[in-house]
């Protein structure tokens, strides 16, 4: 007898039926980028339909994103005020701080609120650490990193999400959050971020890109993407350090990776579908080389079945307000 797959794809109804890869609209985290003035709306162009928004502009586009599903951002503040040191990124009237407390007051627990922890936003030189002697320099970036966790802890953060890849520094927040009293606050680690070309529309987005001072890029610090079992390595740290959720980042070029890592650990894993894999897929949209909504889809679906429990995408607005998914 002929065994024949076929029979299951003979209808929408059956393939839906027998899916093996689904996506809820829980799983989706929206990221935004926060500036000071309060009801400015600063379309990107790297990123087509993506905003800076002012914390105002910010609380109505999240409360209209409630009703259609969307119940979990990662904000990332962009501002001008930098220095060496990275200082304002602990600043309680950072446009990310009032933020998470603007959002946390207005909609509670039926938010989850991640905070990126990094200091390349907030210095000078565009550096995830501090620098001396023109390299980063791991350790004295720890207690900085820490500080500016705790910060947004009390600002109301549930999630503290830091990217800057320094050894020890998920050891170094748990420990500072447990010292403040934020035992309860989740920590979601960027465990394996590559130094990607992927990151491109996200650096003009949040100003961050590396500036003159000190190393040209963020390679001796970020992973080489030629590695995969370095990963796993990397993951298993960050757990044993106190991460709740460890996130691999980018998504599409790194699908090994997160199966990898979602097969060795005990946490749930989230992957970062970031600015230029959606500025890609907005590309060929755009240009007619793809339908948009089956481009998002299948996207999502192939992070999904890698082993992703959370995925992270700028098309999680679009995705359910659409019906996409």
């Amino acid at each position: 007898m002929l065994d024949r797959p076929r029979r299951l794809r003979r209808t929408t109804a059956l393939r839906d039926l027998c899916a093996e890869t689904r996506i809820a609209p829980e799983s989706l985290v929206q990221p935004h980028f926060v500036i000071a003035s309060d009801a400015a709306e600063q379309p990107i162009d790297a990123l087509p339909g993506i905003a800076r928004m002012g914390v105002e502009r910010l609380l109505r586009q999240v409360e209209a994103d409630l009703e259609i599903g969307v119940h979990n951002v990662l904000l990332f503040g962009v501002t001008a005020q930098k220095d060496q040191a990275g200082r304002s990124g602990e600043d309680p009237n950072s446009p990310a701080h009032r933020a998470v407390h603007a959002l946390k007051s207005r909609f509670g627990d039926d938010l989850c609120i991640a905070a990126d922890v990094c200091l390349c936003t907030y210095t000078d030189h565009g550096h995830c650490g501090l620098l001396h002697d023109g390299e980063v320099d791991n350790d004295s970036s720890l207690p900085r990193l820490a500080a500016q966790a705790v910060s947004l802890a009390e600002a109301g953060a549930d999630l503290i999400a830091p990217s800057d890849m320094m050894d020890g520094r998920v050891r170094a927040i748990r420990d500072a959050l447990d010292l403040a009293g934020f035992e309860g606050r989740s920590i979601m680690s960027y465990a394996a971020k590559y130094a990607s070309s992927f990151y491109g529309p996200f650096r003009i987005a949040a100003d961050s890109a590396p500036k003159n001072a000190g190393p040209r890029d963020r390679k001796s610090y970020q992973m080489d993407f030629r590695n995969r079992k370095e990963a796993v390595r990397e993951a298993l740290l960050d757990q044993h350090e106190g991460a709740d959720i460890l996130m691999v980042k980018p998504a599409l070029a790194y699908l090994d990776v997160i199966r990898d890592v979602s097969l060795a650990v005990d946490r749930p894993v989230a992957a970062y579908l970031v600015s230029g894999e959606y500025a890609a897929l907005e590309l060929l949209a755009r240009e007619g080389l793809g339908n948009r909504a089956d481009l998002v889809r299948e996207h999502l679906t192939a992070v999904r079945r890698a082993g992703a429990d959370i995925l992270i995408t700028y098309h999680a607005r679009a995705a359910l307000a659409n019906r996409w998914l």
